[in-house]
C-alpha cells in the first residue's frame, strides 16, 4: 500500500470512529425534534411558524392509550404500559420533579444523558412505589438540595425522560391516566419549568449519506457536543474529530466539498454497519439485542448501533427484551405454520414486576392486527390457561388452534413472517445472568395443512 493509500485509510477509519462516537448525539437530537410538542398543556404554540423548530421543553407528553395496530409512529411498540415523556434542558438550572403514589402499580422513569446512558431510574425498582420529589441537576451544578427531596445528578444537561407506566387492560386506563396527570415538573422556586426552546432539528429529518448531509450532520453532532461535552475521560478521543470537522469548536460551514464528502461517505458506510446488528445469542432462536446497565462506556459502535435501531432502550436490570424470529431447527418463523413455546413446571421467566410476549409483522415491525385484538400474553392476561403440572404452553399461528381449549393460549400472528419479543420487566438474576433456559419454538406437525383448510373455508 503506498503512502498516500495508507493515509487515505487511516483518514476513513478515524471518520467512521467520529460517526461513531457522535451518532447517539444525532439520534438523541432527532427524536427530541420529532417528540417535543408545538403546543402546551394549554393549547399554546411555541412558535406561530408551523416549519419552526421551536418546541416545548421540560413539558411531559403522555399516551393515553395502549398501542395497536393502527398505531404505526415506533416499531416493535408494547402492549403492556403507557408512556409518559419529557425532554428536560438543565442549562439553566435545576427541575423538580415530584412523582405520586403508585398505589402498587409498576412504573418507571428512565432518564438518558444525550449520549444515550441509560444512568438512573425513578420508579418501583429504585426509588420505591411512594410519592417523591426529586432534584435533577446538570453536571455544572452544586446548590443547595431542598429538604425532603431526593437530588439527582444528571452527566448532560439535555436528559430524555421516557416513563413507562403497567396497564392491566383497557378498564385500567382511567387509573393510569390519573397518575400521569400528577406527574409535575417545577423550578426550584417553584415556577413551571415549561419553556420554549430550539430543537435545531425539523421533525422526520432523516440521516443518510452524501456531501450535503455530512454537513447537516456535522452541524448538529457540533452544537450538541458545544451544549454537552463528553466526559473527562472522553475529551482527548474526541479532540481528534476536529481535524475532520468535527467538535464543539469546529464550524460545519467550513468543511470544503473533499472533506464533506468523506464524512459522507463515512456516515453511510457506518449506517450500513448498522443495519445488520449482530446480536447476542441465548440459544433456541432467542436474542439478546441491546444489552446495557447504566453505560456503555467506550463501547461506541454498540451505543450506535443501540441508538440507531433502538434508541430510548433501558438498562437490562430495569427491563430485558428477548426477541426471536426462527423455530428450534433454526427456520424463520411463519404464520402460515403452527408453533408451541412450552415453559416447562418452574421454568416461567423469573421476573419482579411482570413479563409478556408480543408478536410483530417481520414486514413492518408492527403489531398484528387480528380478531381478538390480542397483541401479547403474559403473566398478567385472563385468557392465559395453566397445564395441570404447572407449565404454560403458547401457541403462536395466524390460525387458531384445533383445541378450542387452548383459544386463550393463542397468540395470533400474521399470515408470512413474524417474530415475537419477550419482555422481562425487573428480569431475575438467571435472565441477567444468562443461565435462564428459553424454551425452543417448536413447529406443531399439521398446522399449515389447518391454515390452508382455514382460508378454504373463508374463501
Amino acid at each position: 500500500m503506498t503512502h498516500t493509500a495508507s493515509a487515505r485509510a487511516q483518514t476513513m477509519h478515524d471518520l467512521h470512529d467520529a460517526v461513531r462516537y457522535t451518532l447517539p448525539l444525532y439520534e438523541m437530537a432527532r427524536m427530541r425534534a420529532a417528540t417535543c410538542p408545538r403546543r402546551d398543556s394549554a393549547g399554546q404554540f411555541a412558535a406561530s411558524q408551523p416549519e419552526s423548530a421551536v418546541r416545548w421543553i421540560n413539558h411531559f407528553i403522555h399516551t393515553r392509550q395502549l398501542l395497536g395496530p393502527q398505531h404505526r409512529q415506533v416499531v416493535t411498540p408494547n402492549n403492556d404500559t403507557l408512556y409518559s415523556n419529557a425532554w428536560l434542558d438543565l442549562s439553566q438550572g435545576p427541575l423538580v420533579l415530584d412523582v405520586p403514589d403508585s398505589q402498587g402499580r409498576y412504573y418507571v422513569l428512565g432518564l438518558l444523558d444525550f449520549y444515550t446512558n441509560p444512568f438512573g431510574y425513578i420508579g418501583t425498582r429504585t426509588t420505591g412505589g411512594g410519592a417523591g420529589r426529586f432534584v435533577l441537576h446538570g453536571p455544572g451544578w452544586h446548590g443547595e438540595v431542598p429538604a425532603g427531596a431526593t437530588a439527582i445528578a444528571c452527566p448532560t444537561d439535555a436528559v430524555w425522560l421516557l416513563g413507562r407506566i403497567l396497564v392491566d387492560g383497557e378498564a385500567d386506563l382511567p387509573a393510569v391516566h390519573a397518575m400521569q396527570d400528577r406527574l409535575r415538573l417545577g423550578t426550584l422556586d417553584g415556577a413551571p419549568a415549561a419553556r420554549r426552546f430550539d430543537t435545531g432539528m425539523q421533525p422526520g429529518e432523516q440521516l443518510a449519506a452524501g456531501t450535503l448531509q455530512a454537513r447537516r450532520y456535522a452541524e448538529i453532532v457540533n452544537q450538541a457536543l458545544r451544549d454537552n461535552p463528553p466526559p473527562a475521560a472522553e475529551a482527548e478521543h474526541v479532540a481528534g474529530f476536529a481535524r475532520h470537522g468535527i467538535g464543539a469548536r469546529c464550524d460545519a460551514s467550513g468543511l470544503d466539498d473533499a472533506a464533506a464528502a468523506r464524512l459522507g461517505a463515512a456516515i453511510g458506510e457506518v449506517l450500513a454497519e448498522l443495519a445488520t446488528p449482530l446480536p447476542s445469542d441465548l440459544g433456541g432462536g432467542w436474542t439478546l439485542p441491546v444489552e446495557i446497565r447504566a453505560s456503555f462506556g467506550t463501547r461506541y459502535a454498540e451505543r450506535a448501533l443501540v441508538a440507531r435501531n433502538y434508541i430510548g432502550a433501558l438498562g437490562v436490570e430495569e427491563a430485558m427484551y428477548v426477541m426471536a424470529d426462527r423455530d428450534s431447527a433454526g427456520a424463520p418463523l411463519d404464520g402460515r405454520n403452527g408453533y408451541e413455546l412450552a415453559f416447562a413446571p418452574g421454568g416461567l421467566p423469573q421476573v419482579g414486576a411482570f413479563w409478556s410476549l408480543t408478536m410483530y409483522g417481520k414486514s413492518d415491525c408492527m403489531l398484528v392486527e387480528n380478531a381478538l385484538a390480542r397483541y401479547s400474553l403474559g403473566d398478567r392476561s385472563p385468557s392465559l390457561r395453566t397445564d395441570a403440572d404447572g407449565g404454560i404452553r403458547l401457541h403462536l399461528s395466524a390460525a387458531p388452534p384445533a383445541d378450542p381449549a387452548r383459544h386463550g393460549n393463542w397468540l395470533p400472528a400474521p399470515a408470512g413472517p413474524f417474530y415475537v419479543t419477550l419482555r422481562l420487566y425487573v428480569p431475575g438474576d438467571a435472565h441477567l445472568g444468562k443461565t435462564f433456559a428459553y424454551p425452543p419454538i417448536r413447529p406443531v406437525p399439521g398446522a399449515a395443512a389447518a391454515f390452508v383448510a382455514s382460508i378454504a373455508c373463508e374463501s
